[in-house]
This record gives C-alpha cells, sequence and structure tokens, in this order.
C-alpha cells in the first residue's frame, strides 16, 4: 500500500494558504478517486481507497506542520510500510508558484515538517513531490509569508499545479517515479519566459 501524505496546517485560517498546498493536492486526489478523508487516525485526517487498482491511504496531518513526522510515522508503523512506499507533497520556496519538482531523497532544505519527518523516519530516503510557493519578499518574515494566501493570479497557477501534483502522485504509484520525474520535472514556462 502507498501512503500519500499532503502536509499543512489544521483548522480554518491557514485553509489555502501557501504552507497548505499539500492538504490541497490530498483533496484533489481525494475527489478524482471518491477516496473519503474524514477518518481520524495517527493523528490526520486518513482515507482509505484505491487508486489506477493501488492501494492507497490519503494522509492530511492535523498535528501543525513542524511535527509532520509524529503522524507519518504512526502511519508507517501501523500499516507495517516502508518510507519507500510514503509519497509526501508539501510547499516550496525555492520554486516558482506553480512548479513542481519529485524527488526521492534529500535533505529538509529548511522545511520544518520535512525536517521533523526525517527525525521520525531515521531516514532522507522517501519520496516527495514539491509544490513551489514562490520566493519570499526579501523584507518579509519567512513564517507570515508561508502562512500568507496567494495573490489572484498565483492562486490561478497554483490551482493546476494540485491538478499536475495529484496526477504526479498518481503516475509515481501506477509507473515509477523515475517516469514521473522525467515528466513533471521540466521548468514551466511562465508568462514571462514566453514574451
Amino acid at each position: 500500500m502507498y501512503i500519500i501524505a499532503g502536509l499543512g496546517n489544521p483548522t480554518k485560517e491557514y485553509d489555502r494558504t501557501r504552507h497548505n498546498v499539500g492538504f490541497a493536492v490530498i483533496d484533489k486526489l481525494a475527489e478524482h478517486y471518491n477516496i473519503d478523508v474524514s477518518d481520524r487516525k495517527h493523528r490526520a485526517y486518513c482515507g482509505k481507497g484505491a487508486i489506477e487498482g493501488q492501494r492507497v491511504l490519503l494522509l492530511k496531518p492535523q498535528t501543525f506542520m513542524n511535527l509532520s513526522g509524529e503522524s507519518l510515522r504512526s502511519a508507517l508503523d501501523y500499516y507495517k510500510e516502508e518510507p519507500e512506499n510514503l509519497i509526501v507533497i508539501y510547499d516550496d520556496i525555492s520554486l516558482a508558484p506553480g512548479q513542481l519538482r519529485i524527488r526521492l531523497k534529500g535533505s529538509a532544505g529548511g522545511h520544518n515538517g520535512i525536517k521533523n519527518i526525517i527525525a521520525h523516519l531515521g531516514t532522507q530516503e522517501f519520496p516527495r513531490i514539491k509544490v513551489g510557493v514562490g520566493e519570499k519578499p526579501p523584507r518579509m518574515d519567512l513564517k507570515d509569508y508561508v502562512l500568507s494566501h496567494f495573490s489572484q493570479r498565483e492562486q490561478k497557477l497554483m490551482d493546476e499545479a494540485f491538478e499536475e501534483a495529484a496526477q504526479a502522485a498518481v503516475m509515481m504509484i501506477c509507473e515509477g517515479a523515475d517516469r514521473a520525474m522525467n515528466h513533471f520535472n521540466m521548468k514551466k514556462k511562465t508568462q514571462e519566459d514566453k514574451q
């Protein structure tokens, strides 16, 4: 079974902020594959179902971002799954809004949710889908930035990115991570690039 975890912060005030892109992608997968993500287990909202014949658990940790590892460790232990059967979806400020990057392993890169997951799993080797949310403006505090909402223009890009990230997760479990990386890791052309 694959565990697909989207990172974010619980409660309405964080809904649709930059830090909650993982939740938005899980919502897309739940919608497309008719999976109810309302069970309260593993300190998360979760739901079991099937994606193209593959058994999956969709997971939205409710621990707050910086403690995401507690929830993921609990789910992996309960289902006796290895970290390579986990896909973590989260925000990345080093990528332009809507840009995707799939990786099979790597450091936390300053992301506290990923730092906590690495600490709880004892490994950096787990697949992940990074969803670009854009660089922090120079004089803005990082915490304020990741907890901010998207502009109208950005939101359109992000809605497309949530669909693409959901497709990337499906391709990873059905056709393998290498295929998904080749397909989704290409830099998207922005409006500026096209002119």
